[in-house]
């Protein structure tokens, strides 16, 4: 029965751990990011789970990802589709849902995140 539910199959690879924060980071970032810098910005994630999440958001075509050999060392580089975009938007009506009604965080609320450093 759930094998032909939109919500359950979308929701099986956006819930795993880390998923949606990643896609909010490379938002943040705006373009082409390094595996690197996800995994500094990300402090609690270890690098397995990070390759594991990125390879699962790339085969969802949520992400891009391209190797720059001309370098050394090889740049592995990440950057947002229009579907993984556009999927961010709605991550930012989570938080102003959560905003509204789960969570007093005036500060939050007055910052844009996709430019928010904190």
């Amino acid at each position: 029965m759930h094998e032909s539910c939109t919500v359950y199959n979308t929701l099986d690879y956006l819930s795993k751990k880390w998923a949606m924060l990643i896609l909010f980071e490379m938002r943040r970032n705006g373009d082409w990011i390094r595996f690197s810098e996800i995994n500094m910005r990300m402090a609690s994630i270890t690098p397995k789970v990070l390759t594991e999440r990125l390879k699962e958001l790339e085969q969802e075509e949520l992400i891009e990802h391209r190797v720059d050999t001309t370098e050394m060392p090889v740049r592995s580089e990440y950057r947002l589709t229009t579907a993984g975009y556009e999927l961010t938007d709605i991550i930012l009506d989570i938080k102003m849902w959560a905003l509204k009604w789960k969570i007093d965080n005036k500060p939050c609320e007055k910052l844009n995140c996709c430019k928010c450093r904190l």
